[in-house]
């Protein structure tokens, strides 16, 4: 049986009987419906939607549009249009805002066809960019309108095309450089082009091309941290090493910057096949800002810049996990949110979930977009649809006036006498030790520094709202690197001081 024959056999057998007679690194257990159907399926029933698929506290998911085949990256346009590239289709198509308040697209049409695998979309100044396998082309658009007009201009041309990673994401960076993510051509190897497994980045014109990083495996989405012009980008490890190993990686990417493939997976772990006499290599190079469970394959990426979101929630990011294929018992299949702490650790968190329920698929997210309505919209190419996530009703809201909602009565209630006591006591020592009372009593402030008081937080918080704001509050307050109990103890202080 020649290798592609063997591969197909080995999908029949592990979707049928879940590799159980293969090596686990030799899995190959795909979505059951990927290989029935061509990897795509229907849209899941109302029903099925409402009873499998859940979201974090306080959100509520519906679908938005069906029938968008392949549908990847998107882009809101300032009109509340939205733009979605289908690359096995060669098309961007536009999807129209739901006018009429029925919960639904009010329509779409193809604005561009006949591209070569479009993935990556951006909008700059008055040009809406596509990032082909092999090339990048600019056309003019209206966001008014919401048309193209002239002809589409390639301004990148040679890029390396095809190979195992073919999809290339494009995003104008904060400096108004384009970035352009190039995968590698293999599961595991040394590029003889050089292009490969890095992010480049252009003028707008595509002058001054340059690889900007290196040593990224397939780089699918990249975003940068709101308030600090810091890029991060989702990395999807290798393949073949077991079903837990290497992690899925979240990276702080640098300019100039090294991410150890093929040579080093995860921290800095030396590849079994490759990693040996690159020792040095390995040490230099730059560990991940996180790891994601193998296999996951995180794809989109977005920060999230509203100011209505739950506290938590604020300057997170929203990741989608495609899915694992080569693994035993699937992962991913949903969407996670990332939350910066001090000294930039980061906690991952389930957002949306439920696309995989005992080895059964009905949705692989692939992007996230957060739109001009204060929802965020998230696409799925296994079922061509597209999902918006609103908070729910009774949710929390997070504007400054009205805080995590409205309770009622004391939120401390709950807590034991003692308890109460001895935390709020260790609390206000936390408190005192990072000069709280400079920002938020006027106490020794610096010159410059606006004095925020701290009033009726018992009617917008609860002991957990008010933790998790401690986690990730809006800048510029710091973000205090704290143990969990620590930032219980200073919330139950400042309840109680507060109420």
């Amino acid at each position: 049986m020649g290798r592609i024959g063997g591969l197909v056999g080995v999908a029949a057998l592990c979707v049928v009987g879940a590799c159980a007679l293969w090596p686990e690194r030799w899995a190959v257990n795909a979505p059951v419906r990927a290989l029935l159907l061509g990897w795509e399926s229907d849209a899941p029933e109302a029903s099925v939607l409402a009873t499998r698929v859940r979201v974090a506290d306080g959100f509520a998911i519906a679908p938005w549009a069906t029938g968008v085949k392949n549908a990847r990256m998107l882009r809101f346009t300032p009109n509340g249009d939205l733009l979605v590239s289908q690359p096995r289709l060669g098309q961007v198509s536009l999807l129209q805002p739901d006018a009429d308040g029925d919960g639904l697209s009010d329509g779409r049409r193809v604005l561009l066809a006949d591209l070569n695998r479009p993935h990556g979309i951006d909008l700059h100044e008055d040009w809406l960019y596509v990032a082909e396998t092999d090339a990048v082309g600019r056309i003019r658009f209206d966001p008014v309108a919401g048309s193209a007009s002239g002809g589409f201009q390639r301004v990148v041309t040679g890029l390396p095309g095809g190979g195992n990673h073919w999809t290339r994401t494009l995003r104008f960076g904060p400096d108004g450089w384009m970035y352009v993510t190039i995968g590698s051509s293999c599961n595991v190897c040394e590029e003889e082009d050089q292009r490969r497994a890095t992010v480049m980045r252009f003028r707008p014109d595509g002058a001054s091309g340059e690889v900007f990083a290196s040593g990224l495996r397939n780089t699918v989405g990249i975003d940068w941290r709101p308030g600090t012009n810091v890029l991060y980008g989702t990395d999807n490890g290798r393949d073949l090493l077991g079903d837990d190993f290497p992690p899925c990686e979240l990276n702080r990417i640098e300019r100039g910057g090294h991410y150890g493939w093929p040579y080093a997976n995860g921290a800095k772990i030396p590849d079994p096949d490759f990693g040996a006499g690159k020792e040095g290599l390995i040490r230099a190079s730059i560990a991940p800002a996180h790891g994601f469970a193998a296999h996951t394959a995180p794809l989109g990426i977005a920060f999230l810049r509203g100011d209505h979101w739950p506290p938590a929630y604020r300057g997170a990011a929203l990741v989608a996990l495609h899915g694992s294929w080569n693994r035993t018992e699937k992962q991913g299949y949903e969407v996670v949110s990332l939350h910066f702490g001090g000294r930039e650790t980061v906690t991952e968190r389930r957002f949306v979930w439920g696309f995989e329920e005992d080895d059964d698929v009905i949705g692989r997210p692939v992007d996230v977009a957060e739109g001009p309505d204060g929802a965020i919209y998230m696409s799925d190419d296994f079922t061509g649809s597209i999902y918006r996530v609103t908070l729910g009703a009774g949710s929390p809201s997070a504007t400054p006036q009205e805080g995590p909602g409205a309770r009622d009565g004391d939120p401390l209630a709950q807590l034991p006498t003692e308890e109460r006591k001895a935390r709020a006591a260790r609390g206000q020592a936390l408190y005192a030790r990072w000069l709280c009372a400079q920002c938020h009593e006027g106490l020794r402030a610096k010159e410059g520094v606006v004095v925020v008081p701290l009033e009726k937080l018992g009617a917008r918080y609860g002991v957990e709202d008010l933790m998790a704001f401690l986690e990730a509050p809006t800048p510029p307050m710091p973000a205090l690197d704290l143990p969990a109990d620590d930032r219980r103890d200073l919330a139950v202080y400042l309840l109680d001081a507060h109420p």
